[in-house]
């Protein structure tokens, strides 16, 4: 799969077509969602991650 084109700061929100933050914030990341996959091998521990980071206590 090819580098995307468009990127988006996460500190500033500002969309961008560069790997660095023109306002000089860092690295951007792509404002695109994973793709979905019905047999989400991995899903369980992304979400006790999220809720971890988040401060939630996670359901085992």
């Amino acid at each position: 799969m090819s580098d995307p084109l468009l990127r988006v700061c996460p500190v500033c929100a500002r969309y961008t077509f560069r790997a660095d933050c023109p306002e000089g914030h860092g690295p951007t990341r792509t404002p695109h969602p994973a793709r979905f996959d019905p047999a989400d091998r991995y899903g369980k521990y992304r979400r006790r991650l999220q809720d971890a980071a988040r401060g939630r206590p996670s359901a085992a």
